[in-house]
């Protein structure tokens, strides 16, 4: 697949559900033996990097198994859920791991995760059409009122998909951030006291144009995002310089990473300073490692697994 698309390199993840179960040890013995195959394969494969797996929500052996993946196995970096038995990345529980992550620069590529709200939900379509993107862009504004970002600020988070939503509603997630949480008219003072994060707090630090920065500090693959109005949007909300290739294989038909291709080759919805950065540019000053193959050719996060 990846010779038919003329993909160099890709980094491998893997999806959703993750590899915890309910037992802390059997977890922990899984993401060994995955993180041992991923540097197997690398070492094999030069073109194929890999993102560690972490047996959370288990936080102690996750810190653990995430030192042991990037200083003694050398991958490139880790991958997580955006939630675990229903608690978000900006929960507490998960600040020793980030304080891990943080100290090594590490690159984190944030997959969505079934969340238990979703067994709620049922029209008849299966939950990664629409669940997915709604998650990933729960679990990106959780990080940014709990003042992740702020807080780890060398952790490099890739969100997949497009972000979700959040191009989309960045205007409005940051004006009521700023307008109805951190400086609330007289009438709508109650919000900031039923509502109280770390962000909002700060009322007088906060703008709407902050938010949108906070914002803007996320990396984003394209992966399943393939016509105008998603690319198009990403592209003129995001820093050009965090945008990244993602295909989604296998999960995704391999019709879809074609198409993902022609859109980012489409004038008309990238433009052609854009289309070299995302292709090869954004993701070799995130892997070094493998910027270093054939700089001929692109160079993509295979989100996906």
């Amino acid at each position: 697949m990846m010779d038919r698309h003329r993909i160099e390199a890709a980094v491998l993840s893997l999806s959703a559900p993750g590899v915890h179960f309910g037992d802390d040890a059997r977890a922990r013995e899984l993401a060994r033996a995955l993180n041992d195959e991923a540097a197997e394969i690398s070492a094999r494969y030069p073109r194929l990097g890999s993102f560690a797996t972490l047996p959370l929500p288990d936080t102690e052996s996750a810190c653990t198994e995430a030192i042991r993946a990037l200083d003694v196995l050398g991958l490139d970096g880790v991958a997580i859920l955006t939630s675990y038995a229903g608690c978000y990345l900006g929960h507490p529980s998960y600040d020793p791991l980030l304080e891990v992550l943080d100290a090594h620069e590490a690159t984190v590529f944030v997959h969505p995760a079934v969340h238990p709200s979703m067994d709620q939900v049922d029209i008849g379509v299966p939950r990664f059409m629409l669940e997915y993107p709604f998650e990933t862009t729960r679990a990106a504004v959780n990080m940014i009122f709990a003042d992740v970002l702020e807080r780890f600020p060398r952790v490099r988070f890739v969100l997949s998909h497009g972000g979700g939503t959040l191009p989309y509603l960045s205007w409005r997630i940051a004006t009521i951030a700023m307008r109805q949480l951190s400086q609330p008219p007289a009438h709508e003072r109650g919000l900031r006291d039923r509502y109280p994060t770390p962000l909002t707090t700060r009322r007088e630090t906060v703008t709407a144009d902050s938010v949108k920065r906070l914002m803007r500090r996320f990396y984003f693959d394209v992966a399943l995002t393939a016509d105008p109005s998603g690319l198009g949007a990403l592209v003129a909300f995001a820093d050009p310089s965090r945008i990244l290739f993602g295909s989604d294989w296998p999960y995704a038909h391999e019709q879809i990473v074609a198409d993902e291709m022609c859109s980012i080759n489409d004038e008309t919805v990238v433009p052609v300073t854009a289309r070299v950065r995302i292709g090869r540019v954004n993701a070799a000053a995130l892997f070094p490692r493998l910027a270093g193959l054939d700089a001929s050719q692109p160079l993509t996060m295979q989100g996906g697994r």
